[in-house]
């Protein structure tokens, strides 16, 4: 397999956690780092695929290992590490400036984008 993507993203007051309180204990929240972690596949992936494909995520299993503080650069790293029809696996990690914060595994479903949209709009009906 072999395809790596990266990604970097600073942590700005919209992708950290506010409810602890004090300003001196945001970080980044675990729902926004499973974002960008699918973010850095899906665009890591989308340059491969013909016209009119995308992905959309089917599976995270994340651990989030270290808190990262407000202003703190976090690199995010992702390796496909299975192909099958359309299902695709990633490897993924996570580190901030000190320290890994996340590692575990994603995988996301190649869509024709249009039919996507038709299933859905069948669905709604």
């Amino acid at each position: 397999m072999g395809l790596n993507g990266e990604h970097k993203q600073r942590v700005s007051p919209d992708i950290a956690v506010d409810f602890l309180g004090l300003e001196q204990a945001r970080v980044l929240g675990t729902p926004f780092m499973i974002m960008l972690i699918e973010m850095t596949a899906r665009n890591t992936l989308l340059p491969l695929l013909d016209p009119g494909y995308d992905s959309v995520g089917t599976e995270v299993n994340v651990r989030h290992l270290a808190a990262t503080p407000l202003g703190m650069e976090v690199t995010f790293k992702i390796e496909v590490i299975d192909a099958a029809d359309r299902m695709v696996r990633f490897k993924v990690e996570a580190f901030d400036e000190k320290e890994q914060i996340a590692d575990g595994t994603h995988a996301r479903f190649i869509v024709h984008v249009e039919r996507f949209a038709r299933r859905l709009a069948e669905k709604q009906a």
